[in-house]
């Protein structure tokens, strides 16, 4: 990974929300302002979340891929924040 520190990290917690994941994360990744750090927090998601956070931090250097146990909204926010650089 880059070793330069992103000007924006971007937290996203994330849990069932196979459907709409991918056009969450284009539209991040599609901003203009392209020095930035996506972190993606699999928060235990039973889905195929996980599998979707993952291929997108193989084919995007900018996205962080962060799994955990299922701890809630908070706990993904705070986990995600501190992967944050």
């Amino acid at each position: 990974m880059n070793k330069k520190q992103p000007k924006v990290s971007i937290v996203v917690p994330i849990y069932g929300v196979e459907k709409f994941l991918n056009e969450c994360v284009d539209s991040i990744l599609n901003q203009t302002l392209k020095d930035i750090e996506v972190i993606l927090v699999d928060d235990g998601s039973p889905d195929k979340c996980p599998k979707i956070v993952d291929e997108y931090a193989k084919k995007d250097k900018r996205v962080v891929a962060v799994h955990q146990p299922n701890g809630g909204y908070a706990a993904a926010v705070n986990n995600g924040v501190k992967k944050a650089r």
